[in-house]
């Protein structure tokens, strides 16, 4: 088992898995911005190195000055989190030049994985359904209408690289993709440095839904379930469930497996989520696959009460599934858990950031009769939310015997939750939570119920 490991992130991320390195008897050190000196949550790392300044690409997204850090504190493996270099090929190809473990895949794979055409060609030969649309990167306006018009609109233009809807444009005509083609391409050069783009059908009113599993060296895979993430705004993702209230029991146990035969074909590694859309007719078509952790997984941790932080971590000590116990006839899924993403955003105001000090910041946690309140965070009253990061300031996780049980334990903690200083979504995840699209389990990404 490692001695050292070291937390190549920030925030909320470096607090969980500096909680999961210490449960296994793992020193969790770190490099910060200047930004982010001193800061309270840095207080749970052993050791920490400046990175350099604020600017992420200064910092925290810097492959080299983060692998320098994590020499200089005798680490001997790196956990990237989520975001920042959490997918870069290049930084877990250069922690393990440097002689250090990554907590993740193969580079080789990331690498796959991380472009949307080689990702859904491989995921293709490993048996996943995808969804129609071009072969690969298309070479110019003229091909992109070419290959629209051989798919059937609507058409969604979408980066090759990167994603959170920079370099999407919904197509539902030829000259509707002529016209949105340059625009597409300049701005996912802007935001991924590169300019390539290839399209696919657009699902009207498709559901998100992604599966979460964790595969070892050996070739042996599990899952722990399926998220429905379909409560989305511009294509970020706002309140998780889990079990989906679309799937049927039948449903649900096929598409884990196929998700875990399709990870285990590829020779994955570590834990990954495998993300789905859902039709109307109930097909289920390959979106792309997270080779980290995600932000959401508290819901699965909750569902199945297996800890994939610290799992991950023993998987990149050459730790066995077997060894761990996990295999998936001993995986139970028990209740409903919900997650709702706490942004310091003002949603009557377009989402406008809301950075500032936070003079109060409560959030009930703990484990009230049979739910569970969960809260993962890395602030506290008379913390500063900056405004040089992401936005999310906590995330709320209920646990309950049933979906509606979730649903209301979930209203009372919000409701319950005092937060000044900095505006929050607390109000938009209140009013889908009690819409009775959301309670009925009728919802798509096409929109957010009880809000718009």
């Amino acid at each position: 088992m490692f001695h050292r490991l070291f937390i190549a992130n920030r925030g909320e991320v470096a607090v969980r898995i500096a909680r999961a390195a210490r449960s296994l008897g793992i020193a969790p050190v770190g490099g910060v911005s200047e930004a982010d000196l001193g800061a309270r949550w840095t207080q749970v790392l052993d050791e920490v190195v400046c990175l350099g300044p604020a600017a992420a690409r200064e910092s925290y997204l810097d492959p080299a000055r983060v692998v320098q850090a994590a020499l200089q504190t005798r680490a001997s493996a790196v956990h990237p989190g989520w975001g920042f270099l959490a997918e870069s090929a290049r930084f877990a190809a250069l922690c393990r030049q440097h002689g250090l473990a990554f907590v993740g895949p193969s580079a080789r794979l990331m690498d796959v994985m991380g472009v949307k055409s080689p990702a859904k060609a491989a995921m293709r030969a490993a048996g996943l359904a995808v969804l129609p649309g071009s072969d690969g990167p298309l070479a110019d306006a003229d091909a992109a209408a070419a290959s629209a018009n051989e798919t059937g609109y609507p058409v969604i233009l979408k980066a090759d690289y990167g994603g959170g809807g920079r370099g999407m444009r919904l197509c539902r005509d030829e000259a509707a993709v002529r016209e949105a083609f340059g625009a597409a391409a300049q701005e996912a050069a802007a935001a991924f440095g590169s300019g390539s783009i290839y399209l696919e059908r657009y699902l009207t009113g498709g559901r998100h839904i992604e599966v979460q599993v964790l595969c070892d060296r050996l070739g042996a895979g599990v899952h722990l379930g399926e998220r429905e993430c379909s409560i989305q705004r511009k294509h970020q993702k706002l309140i998780e469930e889990s079990p989906s209230p679309a799937l049927t029991a039948d449903e649900r146990a096929k598409l884990g497996a196929d998700a875990v035969a399709a990870a285990v074909a590829l020779g994955y590694e570590g834990a990954g989520t495998i993300e789905f859309l859902r039709d109307d007719d109930g097909s289920l078509y390959f979106m792309e696959m997270n080779t980290r952790l995600q932000v959401e997984h508290p819901v699965s941790e909750l569902v199945t009460g297996v800890d994939i932080a610290a799992r991950q971590i023993e998987i990149a000590a050459n730790r066995s599934l077997a060894a761990l116990g996990l295999a998936q006839e001993t995986i139970a899924f028990e209740g409903h858990a919900i997650e709702c993403r706490i942004n310091a955003e003002d949603p009557h105001q377009d989402f406008r950031p809301s950075p500032g000090r936070l003079d109060a910041f409560e959030l009930p946690s703990g484990v009230d009769g049979d739910v569970t309140h969960r809260v993962d965070t890395h602030l506290a009253a008379g913390d500063e939310v900056t405004p040089h990061y992401d936005s999310l300031i906590a995330k709320m996780i209920v646990h309950a015997p049933t979906r509606l049980e979730a649903i209301d334990a979930m209203i009372g903690a919000l409701e319950s939750a005092r937060i000044e200083g900095v505006k929050t979504t607390i109000p938009l995840h209140l009013a889908v939570l009690r819409s009775d699209a959301f309670r009925a389990g009728d919802y798509d990404t096409s929109s957010i119920p009880g809000w718009e």
